[in-house]
């Protein structure tokens, strides 16, 4: 008897989503699939202008499509993927590399309809995507990040005319852009140029002496490098402007926030640490997220008010997209992504990733390695002994986990202090003796000058 070979469209599969849709996102065009039994033309190609997006919402409602899904493509997804979520539809972007993985692309079907099959049959996971109102609240967060981002080149640019002019400014402020500097900067761009004039706009806590600055601010001072001074200090005053204009948006869409949110069950604790942040926001961030959250990040050692907005701009304000601190840590790319054959580890190597909320956690590690807090110590025991790239990691880590249980769970933290890990780890060197003792036939006794004896057992 001769056995016919079945074709791969007979195969038998579970369908998952029944009404489900998918587009392969291009430049000038996108390319759209539902299933053989919507429509006679079950693909289609649409081009990228805003009538032809509404005309593939249209085709989509009208095949009865409930959800859809497409590959993250640079920004070309973000129009058609807002336009079907303001049709109702349930719109899933997901990484191109879990679909280039899964053999059978690029074979008898095109990329849409291969994408079409994969997520009828659960094939595919969605890539995390905040609430309308969290979105809206990255954008701003990512807007206000880029005109600092301007405003540095130009500070860049400041510093660079007052040492074409021999203006030792710098050496004496420890920040040009401080109240001192400023001052100094705007007086000089007004025509000021006597020393002991210009020095008189020096605040009390300058470290520098009144001689010392006089010294410093006697420069040669050349038209075209005071022109160049003065653009960059009008560019820098613009991009302030534009980051203030930013602040102002940001407190609109977090009072949105709060009136949708239940009022904190608790007063909002003190404050943790007074130092002054840079480029910190124009309002109370600190506050307005307890509003909002009902906690206060900022007692986690290594977040301050803007960081902690930035990383709930990025993650949310829930985290129910992730069931554990576990599945958190791994998506943020944190935790040891284990490569393991035949009962073997061959890597546990962190994987490479450009998620933003990793790197704000990352540069927080490297902030409170620097304090006198529990998490410093691990931070310096683990540097000296792995290097400092892998502490960063592993602090980042830990930061996460308290990030997440605080938000997710409500935990209240409070800082153990410093001599908190050098306790455990005293603990876990005795008992290491004690044990390592044992198996040699010895026995470790503490006598009263708080030294250890070796006796025969």
């Amino acid at each position: 008897m001769v056995q016919t070979k079945r074709s791969r469209g007979s195969r038998d599969f579970s369908t998952v989503n029944p009404e489900a849709a998918a587009i392969d996102i291009g430049a000038t065009i996108h390319v759209a699939a539902v299933g053989p039994s919507r429509d006679k033309e079950p693909v289609r190609t649409f081009r990228t202008f805003t009538d032809d997006l509404h005309r593939l919402a249209d085709w989509f409602v009208g095949c009865g499509i409930k959800t859809v899904v497409m590959e993250s493509t640079g920004v070309y997804w973000i129009p058609i993927f807002e336009i079907l979520e303001q049709r109702g539809l349930q719109v899933m972007v997901v990484n191109a590399r879990d679909a280039k993985h899964v053999p059978g692309r690029k074979t008898d079907v095109s990329d849409a309809q291969w994408l079409q099959r994969l997520h009828e049959y659960g094939l595919l996971r969605a890539s995390f995507r905040p609430q309308a109102e969290i979105a809206s609240l990255r954008a701003y967060l990512r807007q206000r990040e880029r005109l600092l981002d301007y405003a540095a080149a130009h500070i860049q640019h400041m510093q660079k005319a007052l040492t074409q002019m021999n203006l030792q400014l710098h050496h004496v402020v420890s920040d040009i852009t401080g109240v001192t500097g400023m001052s100094i900067i705007r007086a000089i761009v007004g025509g000021e140029r006597d020393p002991a004039v210009l020095v008189t706009h020096r605040e009390r806590g300058c470290h520098a002496s009144v001689e010392t600055m006089c010294q410093a601010l006697v420069g040669n001072y050349r038209e075209e490098h005071v022109f160049a001074l003065t653009q960059a200090l009008e560019l820098y005053d613009a991009y302030q402007t534009k980051v203030s204009d930013c602040d102002k948006q940001i407190q609109v869409v977090l009072a949105r926030l709060k009136q949708a949110a239940s009022p904190p069950a608790q007063k909002l604790p003190p404050v943790r640490c007074r130092t002054r942040q840079p480029n910190a926001l124009g309002f109370d961030a600190r506050a307005a997220l307890h509003a909002i959250l009902g906690v206060d990040l900022t007692q986690i050692s290594g977040l301050g008010p803007y960081l902690a907005l930035k990383l709930v701009g990025e993650c949310g304000t829930s985290l129910m997209a992730w069931p554990s601190a576990k599945h958190f840590t791994s998506w943020l790319a944190l935790a040891p992504h284990n490569k393991i054959s035949g009962g073997k580890v061959l890597s546990s190597k962190t994987r490479r990733t450009s998620n933003r909320a990793a790197s704000l956690l990352r540069l927080a590690a490297s902030t409170v390695g620097r304090t006198d807090t529990a998490l410093g110590a691990f931070y310096r025991r683990l540097s000296a002994r792995v290097g400092k790239a892998k502490a960063i990691t592993a602090t980042a880590r830990k930061i996460a986990v308290l990030f997440y249980n605080t938000l997710r769970h409500g935990m209240t933290y409070a800082d153990p202090g410093a001599t908190y890990y050098e306790d455990r780890y005293k603990k876990r060197a005795l008992a290491n003796l004690q044990r390592r003792a044992k198996s040699l036939g010895f026995v470790l006794r503490e006598v009263d000058d708080d030294t250890a004896e070796v006796a025969v057992s």
